[in-house]
C-alpha cells in the first residue's frame, strides 16, 4: 500500500514540473522515437532524451551554394586559360569553345529537326508552310537594285518607289530586331539551313526577338524619304556573305 501512495505522489510531483516548463523547453522535451524502446518492451515507460535535435538544413543549403560557385569558378578560369592557350593540341577544343561562346544557337535548325522527328513544329512557332521550299525566292521587298554586292561586298540596297511591307525571305528565328550602328533599324533573321538574312534601314519594325516568322510574312514596313531611300538587304552564311542575286531572281539591276 505504501508503495502505490508513493508511485501516486511521484507522478503528481512529476506532472507538476511538466506544467512549469516553459513552451520552448516543452517542445524541446516532446521528442518520440519512430521505434519502441527497449525500456518499452518490457513494459516501461520510455525515456527522453532533453539534448535539442541538431538541424542540419542550413549547413546543406550553404554546402550546395559553395559547391555551386567552386564550379562556377573552375569553369570561368578553364574557359580563360584554353582561349589563351597556345599548344597545337588545345585548337580544336578552342575552336569549340570560342564557337560556343560567340555563336548564335542553332533555333531554326533546331526547330526544323523536332518538325522531321516528331511531325509537329515547336510550340514557339506557328504551323509552316509545307511547300515553302518549293516556292521561288523573292526579294523582301518591291523595288530596283540601287547597289550591287559587288559595290560593299556584304549586301544589296533595294529602292521601293512607295510605302512597303518588308518580308522575310524564307521560313526562320529572329535572332535581332532593334537599332544597328550602320543599318539602323534592322532585323536578322536565322535559317534551317544556317545562313542569315539581315533587312536594315527599316522604318517600323513588326517582329520581336527569337520570334518565328514564315516565308513572306511581313517583319516591318519602308517609307522612302529624305533621310532613307533604299532597304539593305544581306545573306551570310558559315562567315561568308551571299550575293543575293545568286539565289535570287532579280530583274532590275543597275
Amino acid at each position: 500500500m505504501n508503495k502505490g501512495v508513493k508511485k501516486v505522489r511521484q507522478s503528481i510531483v512529476q506532472r507538476k514540473k511538466a506544467r512549469r516548463l516553459s513552451p520552448k523547453e516543452g517542445k524541446k522535451r516532446q521528442v518520440f522515437p519512430a521505434f519502441p524502446q527497449e525500456e518499452e518492451k518490457h513494459g516501461y515507460f520510455p525515456s527522453f532524451s532533453d539534448d535539442p535535435i541538431p538541424g542540419n538544413g542550413k549547413s546543406m543549403a550553404v554546402s550546395g551554394f559553395m559547391l555551386k560557385a567552386f564550379l562556377s569558378v573552375i569553369l570561368f578560369f578553364g574557359a580563360a586559360i584554353l582561349v589563351e592557350a597556345e599548344a597545337e593540341f588545345l585548337e580544336k577544343p578552342k575552336a569549340w569553345t570560342s564557337s560556343a561562346l560567340t555563336e548564335e544557337f542553332p533555333f531554326a535548325k533546331v526547330n526544323l529537326w523536332y518538325q522531321e522527328t516528331f511531325g509537329s513544329p515547336l510550340a514557339f512557332s506557328p504551323q509552316q508552310n509545307p511547300n515553302a521550299s518549293e516556292e521561288q525566292l523573292a526579294l523582301p521587298v518591291n523595288g530596283n537594285v540601287t547597289e550591287t554586292f559587288q559595290t560593299n561586298g556584304k549586301g544589296i540596297m533595294i529602292a521601293p518607289e512607295e510605302t512597303a511591307d518588308v518580308s522575310a525571305l524564307r521560313d526562320g528565328v529572329v535572332i535581332f530586331a532593334g537599332n544597328d550602328r550602320d543599318t539602323n533599324k534592322t532585323v536578322i533573321m536565322q535559317h534551317a539551313d544556317g545562313s542569315t538574312s539581315t533587312y536594315g534601314f527599316l522604318g517600323d519594325v513588326d517582329v520581336h526577338l527569337y520570334q518565328f516568322v514564315s516565308m513572306n510574312e511581313s517583319i516591318g514596313q519602308f517609307t522612302p524619304g529624305a533621310d532613307s531611300e533604299t532597304v539593305y538587304f544581306s545573306i551570310e552564311k558559315d562567315n561568308d556573305f551571299i550575293n543575293p542575286v545568286q539565289v535570287i531572281e532579280v530583274d532590275d539591276l543597275p
